[in-house]
């Protein structure tokens, strides 16, 4: 196979939609714990902030959504060394979780979602 190269090399930021980013910030950073990287005005107004869901090298960032944009799963997995102690944590905080999930051969994992009804993934790393 021969590819074009196009000079991409890797992913810098996954964005994330939100209504309200004051609030989003709280919550992904209060209640799931990442760190806040940058918060700063944009020229439209809004705030381009950026997010560290760990020690990885993948930054999240908040970015106001769209009018009438539907909002559903978003294909970002998170990982976790313990899927039961995460959903434990966050059922406690009052995110809302599914089930864990458990396949034989799969790693354990389970959907939350945030406020704004965006679904994410967290996957036990193994």
């Amino acid at each position: 196979m021969n590819a074009t190269k196009t000079h991409i090399t890797g992913i810098r930021t996954v964005s994330i939609p939100v209504d309200d980013q004051d609030a989003a910030l709280r919550f992904y950073v209060d209640t799931l714990g990442f760190t806040a990287l940058r918060d700063n005005p944009t020229p439209n107004g809004g705030r381009w902030i950026e997010l560290a869901p760990g020690t990885d090298d993948v930054i999240v960032t908040l970015e106001p959504a769209a009018p009438n944009m539907t909002r559903g799963t978003i294909g970002i997995r998170f990982t976790t060394e313990d899927a039961d102690a995460a959903h434990s944590k966050l059922e406690a905080a009052g995110v809302d979780t599914d089930n864990i999930l458990r396949w034989p051969g799969v790693p354990a994992m389970f959907a939350f979602r945030d406020p704004d009804g965006n679904t994410f993934s967290i996957t036990e790393a193994t």
